[in-house]
């Protein structure tokens, strides 16, 4: 850890989270439909959303590569192949799941595009979201703690991005719930947050 660049990526990675949770709040968006009006905010502030989001992650990103680190392990060969393979069926699971809610809406580039004023957000309960309420997240954690080399710079990046992730499930489901109301207090009810049920429970 010491000559590493473990602790300046978990501040910074700290303060990504800080500024993304705002920017995600239901307050700030209140303020922002108020002052440029529903429809303009219904088509541009999921894309501003989502840009912002990418150029602010690019920083740690670079930090994580350009200050000094060191290897903690690397996964030998045979078992590499296996996680590697883990590794690959998690990233498709993490596309299928955004496809799932309308990949072009998650960017929010159907939004922008759409020729009358967009309509707000349908509660997605099918496909993968019948066996965990946040299949993103459950893949995203299993496609990070199976990297085959484990660093300290690296280390620090994973336990960042678990922490927001598991964190942020919690802020994010209140947003769902007052959006969503008693629809999302059933589901919440019958299917678990991160770990998934294989078997869908009995309504």
């Amino acid at each position: 850890m010491t000559g590493t660049g473990f602790w300046w990526i978990l501040l910074a990675s700290g303060l990504y989270g800080l500024v993304h949770s705002f920017l995600a709040s239901n307050g700030f968006k209140r303020r922002v439909c108020e002052r440029l009006g529903q429809s303009i905010y219904r088509r541009f502030y999921r894309l501003f959303f989502s840009i912002m989001a990418g150029v602010m992650l690019l920083p740690i990103l670079l930090l994580a590569a350009l200050l000094p680190d060191r290897e903690i392990y690397t996964i030998p060969t045979p078992w590499v192949y296996l996680t590697l393979a883990i590794q690959a069926a998690a990233a498709a699971g993490v596309i299928f799941a955004v496809m799932h809610t309308g990949a072009m809406r998650f960017l929010g580039v159907y939004q922008l595009f759409a020729r009358q004023d967009p309509q707000p957000e349908k509660l997605v309960v099918g496909g993968l979201y019948r066996r965990v309420r946040h299949p993103i997240y459950t893949f995203s954690l299993v496609f990070l703690w199976l990297t085959p080399l484990m660093s300290w710079n690296i280390l620090a990046l994973n336990l960042a991005f678990s922490a927001y992730m598991l964190i942020g499930s919690v802020f994010e489901e209140d947003k769902l719930v007052e959006q969503f109301g008693k629809a999302y207090e059933d589901y919440r009810r019958q299917t678990p947050r991160i770990i998934p049920r294989l078997k869908p429970k009995d309504k």
